[in-house]
This record gives C-alpha cells, structure tokens and sequence, in this order.
C-alpha cells in the first residue's frame, strides 16, 4: 500500500468517526439515578 493511500485512508476513517459523533443514531444514556429523578418529577407533576 503506498504512502499517499495510507494517508488518505487514514483520513477517510478520522472523518468518518467525526461525523457519526455529530450525528448520534443512538439516544444518550440516562443513568438510572436520574431516570427515577426523572420518574419522580413525573408522578408529582402527573
């Protein structure tokens, strides 16, 4: 493999992850202290 597409793959790659952290398919986690905050506030408020 030449130097040029090593380079380039490489780049390719540092990209790729780049965008998929800017677009997260995934929902973020939510620890499960702060789902039964969550829960709480819900049942007072509901």
């Amino acid at each position: 493999m030449n130097r040029r597409k090593k380079i380039n793959q490489l780049l390719k790659a540092h990209a790729k992850k780049a965008s998929a952290k800017l677009a997260p398919k995934k929902p973020r986690y939510i620890c499960k202290a702060e789902r039964e905050r969550l829960a709480a506030e819900a049942d007072l408020s509901g």
